[in-house]
Parts: structure tokens; sequence; C-alpha cells
């Protein structure tokens, strides 16, 4: 019988070969296995948690591969952005839940302005997806696809006039609606490099020129609504007013890179303005 005091310490390699408990275990290696084993599963649970924000990564890379993705990133932001604040500022009555229901009734139909606005904005997710579908494509763009995007464009924008009319805006009706609408539907019809009269070759398209520009009230009137914003927000306002117009510039953003992907369609300056 050996005392507790005459045992004598195991050699490390020898302790690893019996394990933690020193008791002695087949092959061996019980720690080393142990770790091991600990390691490969913490990779495997990466694994599992980063392979699907990998896939969606990737699927997003490929939806904003063309025009398409920039302009439903734009539509769903300012969708998604208007309909919360909608639900936020929504009175809490008795029921709760019947208020948010209300709210959001009243964003996507209270009037005859939003159910027009609700419409539009589908036909322009429809354009937007035509749009993707043209670019997703190896000899991208594609030019009946591209088409197509162009005239639900033309219609989205028609649609949107006569909601901006019917919601008492007529200036933005005019440009957002009717000089939208007249660009995307002269890009429907003319042939990329097919002259057009009285209007120089060296010159940007004129009907991506006249979308683009149409963009332009609508920013320069969002600013003017942020700019108000602030100051009050400065000196202790609610920041309620601030998120929209952030969301509109932002949106107006997207839409824009999307119209400048737009420019040089059919021609070799695609690749060059496509970069920028």
């Amino acid at each position: 019988m050996t005392l507790a005091g005459d045992a004598k310490p195991i050699p490390a390699p020898a302790a690893a070969r019996h394990g933690a408990s020193g008791v002695d275990q087949p092959g061996g290696g019980g720690l080393a296995d142990g770790g091991r084993t600990c390691r490969g599963g913490a990779v495997m649970e990466a694994r599992t948690i980063l392979l699907p924000i990998a896939h969606l990564v990737s699927a997003l890379r490929a939806r904003m591969k063309g025009p398409g993705g920039y302009y439903n990133s734009g539509n769903a932001l300012g969708l998604i952005v208007g309909l919360a604040i909608q639900i936020a500022t929504a009175p809490v009555g008795l029921h709760e839940g019947s208020s948010v229901t209300m709210a959001v009734i009243e964003y996507f139909a209270g009037s005859h302005g939003t159910v027009a606005l609700t419409l539009t904005t589908l036909v322009f997710f429809w354009g937007g997806e035509a749009y993707h579908r043209a670019w997703a494509r190896p000899d991208a763009p594609d030019p009946a696809l591209n088409r197509l995007g162009d005239f639900l464009s033309g219609l989205g924008a028609i649609g949107l006039g006569i909601a901006l009319l019917l919601l008492g805006d007529p200036l933005l009706a005019a440009t957002s609606g009717l000089l939208h609408a007249l660009g995307k539907f002269g890009s429907t019809f003319h042939r990329p490099g097919t002259p057009i009269p009285m209007w120089p070759a060296a010159w940007p398209d004129p009907f991506r020129s006249a979308v683009l520009a149409s963009r332009l009230p609508a920013m320069l009137a969002t600013t003017v609504a942020l700019g108000r914003a602030l100051p009050e927000v400065w000196s202790g306002g609610s920041f309620a007013a601030l998120p929209m117009p952030l969301t509109l510039l932002g949106c107006y953003l997207l839409w824009t890179k999307a119209d400048l992907l737009l420019f040089g369609v059919g021609t070799k300056a695609i690749r060059q303005i496509s970069t920028c």
C-alpha cells in the first residue's frame, strides 16, 4: 500500500496519455481528443451560423448587379420606413392591435391618393424586377427585358403623377410624374444609336437625362424639409420629423444610382458608366 505522501507526480506526457483523471484510457490522448472535439463542434456551429449569412450576402450582391436592385432597394426602404412611421405615430386607443391595423389600412388605402400610390409602388417593384432579370444574364443587359423595365417604370410614373395630384402636389406631379414618364417611355421606344433630331450625338441620352432631372425637384423639396426639421430637433423638438426626409434622401440616392447605370445601354460606354 502506498501512502498519499509517497505518491509521485505523473509526468506531463503520461498525464496526457492517462487523461484528466490519471486513469489509463484506451488509445490514450483523452484531453487532446476532447479539445479537438470541442474545437470541431465550435467550427461546425460557426459554419452553421455563417453559411446562411454568406448565402444572403451573395444573393444581395447578385440583386445589386444592375439597376433593378437599386430601384427596388429604394422602393422597399421608402415603403418599410413609411409604414413604420405611420404605425409609430398612430393614436393608441383602447385596443392597441386595432390601432395598428387601422394605421396599416390608412397607409395603403386611406384615400384615393394613397390607393394610387400603393398601386404605383407595386408597378415600380415589377419594373425593378424586370430590370434585375435583364441585367442578371451573362449577356447583360437583355434589350427586351430592359425595355420592359422602362415601360413599367413609365406606367408607374403616370400613377405617381396621379397620386401626387390627388395628394395636392401638382409641381411634383408634373416633374416626378410626367417628366419621369416621358423619359421612361422615350427609352422604351427609342433604339440606342438612332439619331434624335436636333440633339447632338455627343450629348447624354435625352430620355435618360429626363428621368434623372425628374428627381431634382423632389430631392430639393426633401432637402428643404430636412433643413427645416434640423433646427427644431436641435432646439429640443421631437426627432419624429427627421426619419422620413432622411429616408427619402436615401431612396433618391439609390434611384439615382440606378438611373446612372442605365446611361449608355446599347452603346460601348455602358461598362464605363456602370462602374460609377
